[in-house]
């Protein structure tokens, strides 16, 4: 059992090592296998980048649910994702959906692995048949299937059971499009979301600053990310106002790529770009300078910092118990949660349920009111409004909230994290909307807003109207 990671020189700027992961033997036959039927050789910064892809964790899946590479283009990351994907087609029988945001890209993609699987007699009889549609391309071997697709808002919907989900040219990512694609991961026991980009674009490249920030953070969870960018980052940095980067200093050239080091790099065609390009879109392109991230990606509400620090997984809720709903206002998100007392008097706030679409909420609301006998906390007029009638024909007791009470509720959420008298579990999909949330104003208080917000809320939603119905306690609570 191989657990040796590849040392990278010079070392990637950003390096978060899924910290699960126990074996590497995988990746390791993934890249011998591609090296021999490729005839290429992968560098440090590639072979690390596919560990991270595919090191596993003791109960033999994926350590990382989720992986990050941001490196300048021309580094070889389609070389990284061409190894793990070959080694999922004709191997671990994936079904794999490689998205980005370019036709040209999708179809650069298409035509690397088909001239890889035709460059061997073995791989070659391992191809079922190939569809070559624009922007629909798919190669189905007898073990697995990879489709290429460009993104669009619905782009993912109609697919089921994919094991492996790329976003290439992770930088134009939409949140929409997302939204679209990655449930679709759901239905599979070991699935894996691969986000592979170059510098974050201002107004473009929301979502991307997002896992930027994940890996930047303390507590990433089960993540991998590789990143090199001549941008010398800390956790604790403002992110709006970074040090400059010197793009004439050609240290940082070698710095931010990996190439070059590996002797594939071509300095002097750095320098034309340097020439065309001017400094600041060279530093972008070809050192990983990202521009400076939306307000509400770097937690101007909720400091993702302080939020980390309130994670804790050893104190249940044992008092308070309260319930609550919310749904997306396009109904393709819905979340249930918990809120209530620790035994030393601090609150708590749990996500119950996340998932894609509507259909499944009444059955779980049936199944949580069976469990615990507490009414089901919705916001009427909200989205989520319109299943109270649905709740009380299936004999769930519903509690109907306003608007003003989700306000409030938004302000004893926010008054909590910032006084520390509050514990949360850690969980992903409620850590990234607190990233991305933005408020709404309402009269004379402001509450969350499911539609500015650039992610998913509904599990913040419903954590703070679960919040709200609360009963205060008589006994002290202490700070953090």
């Amino acid at each position: 059992m191989s657990m040796s990671w590849q040392h990278v020189e010079p070392a990637p700027a950003i390096a978060v090592l899924p910290p699960a992961a126990v074996n590497l033997d995988e990746a390791h036959l993934a890249i011998d296998l591609w090296q021999f039927y490729t005839g290429k050789t992968a560098d440090p910064s590639q072979v690390l980048a596919v560990q991270v892809m595919m090191a596993k964790n003791a109960a033999g899946t994926w350590a990382a649910r989720s992986t990050g590479r941001e490196m300048p283009r021309q580094n070889g990351k389609g070389d990284e994702l061409e190894i793990v994907e070959l080694w999922g087609l004709v191997q671990r029988g994936e079904a794999i959906v490689h998205s980005a945001h370019e036709l040209n890209t999708v179809s650069s993609a298409f035509q690397r692995m088909q001239n890889v699987l035709n460059s061997h007699r073995d791989l070659r009889n391992k191809v079922r048949r190939e569809l070559k549609g624009l922007g629909q391309q798919q190669i189905e071997t007898k073990a697995g299937v990879i489709q290429y697709r460009t993104r669009t808002k619905g782009g993912g919907r109609g697919l089921d059971d994919i094991s492996r989900l790329v976003i290439d040219e992770a930088q134009h990512a939409e949140p929409e499009q997302l939204a679209s694609s990655t449930p679709i991961l759901m239905a599979n026991p070991n699935p894996q979301t691969n986000f592979v980009g170059t510098g974050g674009i201002e107004g473009v490249s929301d979502w991307w600053w997002l896992v930027r920030l994940r890996a930047l953070s303390d507590n990433p969870g089960d993540f991998g990310y590789v990143g090199h960018t001549a941008e010398r980052l800390t956790a604790d940095m403002d992110m709006r106002h970074r040090p400059t980067v010197d793009a004439f200093d050609r240290d940082l050239w070698v710095y931010a790529n990996p190439s070059i080091a590996a002797g594939r790099g071509d300095m002097g065609f750095l320098e034309e770009q340097l020439r065309n390009l001017g400094p600041r879109l060279f530093a972008r392109e070809h050192l990983g300078v990202w521009d400076d991230p939306p307000v509400n990606a770097v937690g101007s509400i909720i400091p993702i910092e302080q939020w980390d620090a309130l994670a804790d997984e050893t104190h249940p809720i044992v008092s308070g118990e309260t319930f609550a709903l919310d749904v997306s206002p396009d109904r393709q998100r819905a979340s249930f949660a918990v809120a209530g007392r620790c035994a030393d008097g601090r609150l708590q706030v749990e996500v119950i349920d996340a998932r894609p679409g509507a259909s499944w909420v009444v059955d779980r609301a049936v199944r949580l009111y069976q469990d615990h006998r507490k009414p089901i906390r919705i916001e009427k007029g909200s989205p989520a409004g319109s299943f109270g009638a649905l709740f009380l024909e299936a004999g769930v007791q519903v509690d109907e909230v306003s608007a003003a009470d989700h306000a409030r509720a938004t302000g004893q959420f926010i008054d909590a994290v910032g006084g520390g008298t509050l514990r949360h579990r850690g969980d992903a999909a409620l850590r990234a909307a607190i990233i991305g949330a933005t408020l709404r104003h309402t009269g004379d208080a402001d509450l969350w807003s499911r539609r500015s917000s650039k992610v998913d809320v509904t599990p913040l939603v419903a954590c703070t109207l679960a919040l709200g119905g609360v009963p205060a306690s008589l006994s002290p609570v202490f700070a953090v």
